[in-house]
């Protein structure tokens, strides 16, 4: 991995950077509470990265979102308090935050953590949408090095310092941060499928336990790119595209395959693993968004190539990944016609993370026909690509999610089954959804 150490964990990468633009709304009146003091986080212990078979990780990923691009629009706030929800709890938590796609060193004035007074959407059905208020009791500072605040430099990420806050599974989790001086290009995850909350004005509400100043909402998360816990037992990486990042799933309600996947493993009474979804939509395997170079103007994100070192091989804790990509590439212009391109593409990914001591499933391709662009020439790729999976990708990969069986309509194969039809013909709906997490072999991972 080309990569050097700034600051505490940060990771200097390629600068990109891109404009979008955000779905914002005005919210009503929001549950308030009175605010309380909130403690201080403690130096985090060096970071461990986790192999199977091996005792349990030190950190494993609770949560986690790839970074897509950055926006640079208004009204976006001073003050950000980003809605996750858990796959996986632990008693100390430590974030990343990015800028990874800036265009000018970020300082990050004021970041907290704290358990949200609304548990969001959870496996059992129940849905409770979080406001924006947190559990008196639970609010803490996030510290960065020992400092409450630090300076990102453009193309970075950084990783605080371990906060003693106990977060339990399957829960909404709020983190907050605060910027100073307003970012010209705020890096973020477009296309959340969760609402989270924006204080328009300068001042510092990340220690608010009220949601009273978060009066804007964003369906998309910003800065925080992933929640790390101790106590859990791995990290299992869902590496895709929109079907991974949720499409067509209900919003807010956590019904992404990946969720669905974690919540399987729990009911299972499978180790304590997080699941960190690393899905775009819109990514391809082999080329940026927007090719021939990435574009300001894209969500597509940069390759899986390209994102594979800080979106898989830097989740702590990781064992295992789950490929689900390459239908973008078949889909989208320029096609790639030659069915090869795309298996090299998945055998290199694969190769990558198994020289770092990861399992590999790879999952095979959904139906499309229907889709805007379906052509019956396109599908034939799909189909081969298919194939290669089935018998084994020769050799470059441990086990089979056969994703394509899991989602085809028995009489019409080259479609998905109607129960499964987010409504495009391409993007499963939440039945489609808990679908593929069931396709997923548990004993593999």
């Amino acid at each position: 991995m080309n990569a050097r150490r700034l600051l505490i964990g940060v990771v200097v990468t390629v600068v990109l950077s891109t404009i979008l633009t955000v779905t914002w709304m005005t919210l009503g009146p929001l549950r308030s509470s009175a605010p309380s003091p909130h403690a201080s986080a403690q130096a985090a212990p060096a970071i461990t990265t986790g192999v199977p078979g091996a005792a349990g990780p030190e950190w494993s990923t609770a949560w986690a979102a790839a970074p897509s691009s950055a926006n640079y629009q208004r009204p976006l706030g001073h003050t950000v308090r980003n809605v996750v929800h858990t796959t996986v709890g632990g008693p100390q938590v430590r974030i990343r935050l990015s800028n990874r796609f800036g265009v000018a060193p970020v300082r990050f004035g004021h970041v907290t953590v704290a358990i949200s007074a609304h548990s969001g959407g959870r496996r059992d059905g129940a849905n409770n949408p979080s406001d924006g208020t947190a559990v008196r009791g639970t609010l803490h500072d996030v510290t960065f090095g020992g400092r409450g605040e630090v300076t990102v430099p453009v193309g970075g990420d950084v990783l605080s310092d371990a906060a003693p806050l106990a977060v339990p599974a399957d829960a909404d989790v709020l983190v907050s941060v605060w910027t100073p001086v307003k970012p010209a290009a705020s890096t973020y995850h477009a296309e959340a499928k969760q609402l989270s909350f924006v204080s328009p004005g300068a001042a510092d509400h990340a220690g608010d336990l009220a949601a009273t100043a978060f009066t804007k909402g964003a369906s998309a998360w910003f800065y925080v790119s992933a929640l790390e816990v101790t106590g859990a037992s791995g990290t299992i990486v869902a590496l895709g595209d929109s079907i991974t990042n949720g499409a067509a799933s209900t919003p807010g309600r956590n019904r992404r395959w990946p969720d669905l996947l974690a919540a399987r493993l729990a009911s299972a009474g499978a180790p304590a693993y997080g699941v960190a979804n690393a899905g775009l939509a819109g990514n391809r395997i082999l080329l940026d968004g927007q090719y021939p170079r990435y574009q300001i103007t894209s969500t597509a994100g940069r390759s899986a190539q390209a994102r594979f070192a800080e979106d898989v091989l830097e989740r702590p804790g990781a064992r295992t990944l789950i490929i689900f990509a390459g239908i973008n590439d078949i889909i989208q212009q320029p096609r790639q016609t030659d069915f090869t391109q795309i298996t090299a593409g998945l055998a290199n990914l694969s190769a990558r993370a198994r020289g770092q001591g990861l399992r590999v499933v790879v999952g095979t391709l959904t139906p499309w026909k229907g889709w805007t662009t379906y052509t019956p020439a396109q599908d034939q790729v799909r189909l081969r690509v298919n194939e290669w999976i089935r018998t084994g990708g020769d050799g470059s990969f441990d086990a089979v999610a056969d994703f394509d069986q899991a989602l085809r309509d028995p009489a019409q194969p080259l479609r998905l089954n109607p129960q499964f039809d987010g409504g495009d013909h391409l993007h499963p709906n939440d039945a489609g959804m808990m679908a593929l997490a069931a396709a997923v072999p548990l004993d593999k991972l």
